[in-house]
């Protein structure tokens, strides 16, 4: 019934067209289309514009179709690192500028404080932890240099200069 017909080699073609979920499916599990009469079958081989299987008609991929005329309901569920691991270290800073603020040391504890949590509130999980440290460290610092400053107080007051 094809006799005299002349195959011509199609250009070779990108990618498969149409979503993922068609073209994962195997050629077994596809959509067949209904059988072509001989005519129609000679003008899709001679049709270089023809996207589908030269012997099938291109059919629209049915999940193109859905997304243009339907809207899909999504729920996006944004997922932050875990900010609550990191310690803003605010009650002894607050400690810290309260009783033993020594040399302002509690002040600049309780300013990197208070950053920990506005850059916890931002997700900004490194800044974070780097104002965690460094208000840490001031934590430190003023607690020693005021615990120390303290214990020689009394040690002078105990023992006054006079008696040596």
């Amino acid at each position: 019934p094809l006799e005299g017909v002349a195959w011509t080699p199609r250009p070779p073609q990108g990618p498969p067209q149409g979503c993922f979920a068609c073209i994962a499916k195997p050629p077994a599990l596809r959509q067949a289309s209904p059988i072509l009469s001989p005519s129609s079958a000679v003008y899709l081989m001679e049709s270089k514009s023809c996207k589908g299987d030269s012997l099938r008609p291109a059919v629209p991929c049915k999940h193109s179709v859905e997304k243009k005329t339907m809207t899909n309901p999504t729920t996006v569920i944004e997922i932050y690192p875990d900010t609550t691991e990191v310690n803003d270290y605010y009650l002894w800073s607050i400690f810290n500028f309260v009783y033993l603020n020594f040399c302002c040391l509690g002040f600049i504890a309780l300013a990197y404080s208070l950053k920990v949590r506005d850059k916890k509130l931002l997700n900004d999980l490194n800044g974070a932890v780097e104002d965690a440290k460094t208000a840490r460290l001031f934590n430190i610092t003023s607690s020693a240099l005021a615990t120390f400053c303290i214990i020689l107080i009394f040690i002078f007051l105990r023992y006054p200069l006079t008696d040596y």
